[in-house]
């Protein structure tokens, strides 16, 4: 039976270019990962901070260059699209910003991020994802990013207010994290907002 829309953004839009390095404007570079990336990587998911709020850890730097190798993949699969988020003169890894669950014939994905502990309260978050934000829609096509976070992480609330992602509710014990179920928050940035 066929679909009585065509899909927002056609399969292969993605797999089909290079993935790209993404300046901020202010500072910082969203680049694809590299595999000499995987010790500062490993590095950032030893803070607790990092243990709180993801529900993974990084037990040795080789675990990490597997991740890296999935995250290459999954560009050229069009399923996620993650970039490290650096100083533009140093190359310091800030953080990551991602794309997740792309869903192109729907036009829509989920935008994730973390930091490292130095680079917090800086705004890396917020232009990381703001930039993230403005090329998924004028230069991808995406219609709608969503965000979810822990209702208790109020740091990476503020972030993705920032960023322009307005708050639509609460999903209820949605994400397992190691101390129990967590209430997610959910934000979202429609083209045009």
């Amino acid at each position: 039976m066929p679909y009585l829309t065509s899909p927002v953004v056609p399969a292969g839009t993605l797999a089909s270019i290079p993935q790209p390095t993404l300046p901020t404007g202010d500072g910082l570079s969203l680049r694809p990962w590299r595999a000499e990336d995987a010790p500062a990587v490993h590095a950032a998911f030893q803070d607790p901070l990092m243990h709180q709020w993801h529900i993974r850890s990084a037990d040795s730097e080789a675990e990490v260059a597997g991740w890296i190798t999935r995250w290459l993949r999954a560009w050229k699969e069009e399923r996620e699209a993650q970039w490290a988020v650096v100083d533009a003169d140093t190359g310091e890894l800030l953080g990551r910003v991602a794309l997740r669950e792309i869903l192109l014939g729907d036009g829509c994905a989920e935008v994730a991020y973390w930091t490292v502990a130095r680079a917090r309260g800086r705004g890396v978050a917020v232009r990381a994802t703001t930039t993230l934000s403005r090329w998924a829609f004028e230069e991808i096509g995406l219609h709608r990013l969503e965000l979810s976070h822990a209702t208790a992480n109020e740091a990476s609330c503020r972030v993705a207010v920032k960023a322009g992602f307005t708050a639509e509710g609460t999903k209820r014990s949605a994400l397992l994290h190691p101390d129990g179920w967590h209430d997610m928050h959910l934000h979202a940035r429609v083209r045009g907002d």
